[in-house]
């Protein structure tokens, strides 16, 4: 063993016995060996002398690098050397008078071979068929040597097929050309003879040699695709293929590469009439016997490959042809062949390549416009439902984990919600096709689940009941309703029925989603509402053991009562029974909980009660009874808690401020059943008690004006109130807003403007008292921390401050444009305002013609508009503003409707950026409107010659300005900015 081999040995030990720096120098003296100009004659020679596997495989690995790097600098002599020791080496040959090992390349391992191959598949991509056009010929005289030759042979088809040829890679426009050429010569020179080598091969070794005979067979396969056809689909080669298969004694391995190479042939692109012929002189039906396997063998997947391919083709053709074309024909050999694919689909023999959705999915396509379906397509239907509730069905190993939904549940049902996605888009599809057919089905689903006594059916039963969850789907408000077809019998049999797996997580979920799904039939049918009450309120839903199904009922159950309201109102005395248990854990003194899951529950529930006990149809001293029964243990919680606030940050601070916060979040979802109507006008008594509440809960703030999630809950039930009392609330306002601001920081301000934005929607100009007190604070706060110009994020910046600051930014302007568009603009000149007004006009000013998001510029532009309308109604001169006109003039109108729409990145084909552009063109409007001449000629003679606007142009706008025609003046005034966007050549100046 000389010093190369040494060192090719330690490079590749992987024992990790050898230390790092033997390693190093081993590697450096291979690049050394590398490196000299012998370097190809060294590979060869120790090729062919070396016995150690290591040593060959470097060597080819090093002639293989250097044919991808260096081929086109290389010598003709080196080129020559290589091409004639590449197929010396291929054919078993000796490589020079010396080689006494010739024949050794067979006996190397695999990976030994396909590297050949790859050498020879490189120079092939580099000189074939220019310079080595003899290459496959010369190979194939040599296949007469034997298996061994053979096996080369296919090893290097493989090998071209990957690395040169198959569109199943990426390739580059060259490389396509490339493999083009390439294919072009062959089919010329050498394809028809590899065929009729390939033919003989097989039928030569088929009995004493089925593993050669499948390597044959699966190169051809690659090859079919590109060859012409009639050389493979005639009637010696087919009949070859088919015997193959159908012959029992031969090795399964042959059989099933018989079937790949029909499948080539079957997949091969040509014009649908000709692949029609192609298709039923294949004769398929004699493999048929062989697709009742399930036996999971290599063979029972080749065939599953076969004829699900074959019926995509054939559907193709039914597809596509017209009935002069054979389209019949088409039909009947799919016909023929459905059968077999739904026993392939339900044995779970489906190859990966096929998609089971997609073919049934265009299969079913293909009847939309049927008025009638014949018993054959009534049948495959029926067996089509058949596979979708086999395929959503979960598996059965992942029960536990589904049910207490650990990780791997939640993984799972994640997984089978993505892969249920299509199945039940396909089952709807079916339902609107034949929905009798559907509606039979899933009764007589339901009814084989509803006769097992035994829990072990689980996934059946949910696989079923989530069939007739998805059929909802497909079916109309008027549908549902009147319960049309079986669905008047399927939903009283799923109400009436109590299935033994009730106690897992998915049966009892699926279950109330379709009480749920199906409720405007029950609101129709209100016989059956006692029974749809009970599935919620026992152990199947609200009371259900486990808490994910009971959380879920208690959302469900708030949806349901939303839709049947006042059908609900004889059963309130019993949905408060039931639900005692659960409210208690709020109103309970002394309760103690940290159980978020209780806290998203009880708020569903407490909206449920609201919205029953919130009706008019309640008799008001019942109404008052039970809110009173609720809300007075809720207060007194509170009061309790504020009177016993521990220091913050103790452990018992946090459970109290968490029980605090599940009771006002209980308060507010309360609430939502109550209108505005009756709590002040019909019913005052009911608004009493919410005022009491809101005084009460406004102590929360004192008490812990800094914990941020109290806070949120107090202001959350604010925004109720302002909703439900209306102007009555005003006299708690003063003290609300007042504990509000005394935080400052951008989060907190966010929430105080978004309350005040609903303020002034809600009041208009009834709240300016209001905001004059407040707004003077809000603007200094907010001057403080917002930029001057824009918010700069990058290196060193906290992403979070940045967002906060972004999110106040946009509310703010959004402020601004509340308060100006609802005829409070004077707030901004009161007295304690107008220290502000510079530079709220200078941050408007900005943000109109620079900010990012297109919505922020817009409502700026809309507050100047507003202002504008405000206060410029009398002549230019006499201000209502000292130089507020100046300001907008030769400001405003040159920065924002001039030089900010010259500007390339205003994208007229962006649909917000259009509508920006309208509120500039309507600035502009109503600028002239209010400012006259004024506005027109500094405009047309100080800023239109500062852009290079041709006087005739200028005339045109003044023109169009003065007409009455809005959308003419838009439209020009677009077309005149992008004539001159291209005459400002970068000057373009902000001012």
């Amino acid at each position: 063993m000389d010093d190369l081999e040494k060192a090719i040995l330690i490079s590749f030990d992987e024992s990790g016995t050898i230390n790092s720096v033997l390693k190093e120098q081993a590697a450096a003296f291979i690049q050394q060996v590398k490196d000299r100009p012998s370097i190809c004659t060294i590979c060869i020679e120790k090729f062919c002398v070396s016995n150690l596997v290591e040593v060959k495989f470097w060597c080819l690995q090093c002639l293989h690098e250097i044919l991808r790097v260096r081929y086109p600098s290389m010598s003709l002599e080196e080129k020559d050397l290589i091409r004639k020791s590449a197929f010396s080496m291929a054919c078993g040959e000796p490589v020079h008078a010396n080689d006494t090992n010739a024949a050794r390349i067979f006996e190397s391992p695999s990976f030994v071979k396909n590297k050949l191959a790859q050498v020879f598949v490189t120079l092939i991509s580099y000189e074939y068929p220019e310079i080595w056009s003899s290459v496959f010929v010369d190979f194939l005289h040599k296949l007469s040597k034997g298996a061994a030759v053979i096996d080369m042979f296919c090893r290097v088809l493989n090998v071209m097929d990957d690395e040169l040829i198959s569109l199943d890679y990426p390739r580059s426009g060259e490389d396509v050309a490339k493999a083009g050429r390439i294919k072009d010569a062959m089919r010329m020179q050498c394809v028809p003879q590899m065929v009729i080598t390939w033919y003989d091969i097989v039928s030569m070794y088929k009995n004493s040699d089925p593993d050669l005979c499948s390597s044959v067979l699966n190169s051809m396969s690659k090859y079919v695709s590109w060859i012409d056809i009639g050389l493979i689909a005639n009637d010696a080669f087919t009949r070859l293929l088919f015997e193959l298969m159908l012959v029992d004694g031969l090795a399964d391995q042959l059989r099933a590469a018989a079937s790949g190479a029909v499948l080539a042939v079957v997949s091969k692109r040509m014009e649908y009439k000709s692949k029609l012929a192609l298709l039923q002189g294949l004769q398929i039906s004699r493999v048929f016997r062989l697709a009742t396997d399930d036996s999971g063998t290599e063979l029972a997947s080749g065939v599953a490959s076969l004829l699900t391919g074959y019926a995509v083709e054939v559907l193709e053709c039914s597809k596509h042809l017209k009935p002069e074309d054979g389209k019949e024909v088409a039909v009947e050999l799919l016909n023929e062949v459905l059968p077999s694919v739904f026993n392939i689909i339900q044995n779970g023999e489906v190859d990966s390549s096929f998609s089971i959705v997609h073919f049934l999915s265009v299969y079913v396509g293909t009847m939309k416009n049927h008025t009638t379906l014949t018993d054959r397509q009534l049948l495959h239907l029926s067996q089509i439902l058949e596979v979708i509730r086999m395929q959503i069905q979960f598996d059965p190993m992942y029960r536990n984990n589904l049910d207490i939904l650990d990780k791997i549940g939640q993984q799972e049902t994640d997984r089978m919600a993505e892969f249920r996605k299509d199945l039940f888009v396909l089952i709807r599809n079916v339902g609107r096709v034949a929905p009798d057919l559907t509606q039979v089905f899933i009764k007589n689903s339901l009814g084989n689940s509803m006769s097992s006594t035994e829990e072990r059916n689980v996934e059946e039963v949910e696989a079923s009941l989530s069939l007739l969850y998805a059929l909802g789907e497909s079916l109309n408000d008027d549908a549902m309703r009147a319960g049309n077809g079986l669905l008047g019998e399927l939903i009283p049999m799923l109400l009436s029925t109590r299935f033994p797996c009730h106690s897992n997580r998915l049966v009892a979920h699926v279950y109330l989603d379709i009480i749920t799904r199906y409720v405007k039939f029950i609101s129709e049918n209100t016989q059956y509402i006692p029974i749809a009450l009970r599935a919620f309120l026992d152990e199947r839903g609200i009371h259900h053991p486990n808490v994910n199904v009971s959380r879920r009922a208690s959302y469900l159950f708030m949806r349901v009562v939303k839709l049947l309201k006042t059908k609900l109102v004889p059963y309130i005395e019993t949905i408060l029974q039931s639900l005692q248990d659960r409210v208690a854990q709020f109103t309970s003194m002394g309760r103690v909980s940290n159980d978020v899951s209780v806290s998203e529950d009880g708020s569903h529930i407490f909206e449920a009660i609201g919205l029953l006990i919130g009706m008019e149809d309640v008799p008001i001293e019942k109404q008052s009874d039970y809110l009173s029964s609720l809300l007075t243990p809720l207060c007194q919680q509170v009061e309790v808690a504020l009177l016993n606030a521990k220091p913050q940050h103790s452990e018992e601070s946090l459970l109290q401020i968490e029980n605090l916060q599940q009771t006002v979040m209980a308060i507010n979802a309360l609430s939502k059943g109550f209108s505005q109507r009756l709590v002040t006008t019909t019913r005052p008594g009911i608004g009493l008690m919410f005022k009491k509440t809101l005084d009460i809960l406004l102590q929360i703030l004192v008490v812990f004006p800094k914990v941020e999630p109290l806070r949120s809950k107090v202001t959350s039930f604010i925004h109720r109130m302002v909703d439900i009392l209306g102007p009555s609330i005003f006299p708690y306002l003063p003290n609300a807003l007042g504990q509000l601001l005394l935080e400052s920081e951008p989060k907190e301000l966010v929430g105080f403007l978004v309350l005040l934005n609903q303020l002034i929607c809600k009041f208009a100009t009834e709240a300016r008292d209001i905001l004059e007190a407040v707004y003077p604070v809000i603007a200094s706060r907010a001057f403080s921390i917002l930029p001057r110009n824009d918010i700069q994020s990058g290196p060193g910046s906290c992403g979070e401050e940045i967002r906060e600051l972004q999110e106040l930014q946009k509310t703010f302007f959004i402020f601004l444009n509340v308060i100006a568009t609802h005829e409070l603009s004077s707030v901004f000149l009161s007295p304690k305002s107008t220290p502000h007004l510079e530079l709220m006009m200078h941050l408007l000013l900005h943000n109109s013609c620079n900010h990012k998001d297109i919505n922020i510029r817009k409502a700026c532009v809309q507050v100047f508009i507003r202002l504008i309308k405000d206060w410029c109604s009398g002549p230019y001169g006499k201000e209502t503003v000292p130089g507020f006109q100046k300001f907008i003039i030769e400001t405003f109108a040159a920065n924002c409707c001039l030089y900010s729409v010259l500007d390339k990145s205003f994208e007229f084909r962006d649909a917000n950026t259009v509508l920006l552009f309208g509120e500039i063109v309507t600035a502009q409007k109503v600028m002239y409107e209010k400012l006259g001449n004024d506005f027109l000629l500094h405009f047309v003679s100080k800023c239109f010659p500062s852009i290079h606007c041709p006087q005739d142009l200028a005339e045109q706008y003044c023109q169009t300005l003065q007409g009455n025609d809005f959308k003419a003046l838009k439209s020009f005034y677009q077309s005149l900015i992008e004539r001159l966007r291209p005459l400002q050549n970068g000057s373009l100046v902000f001012r």
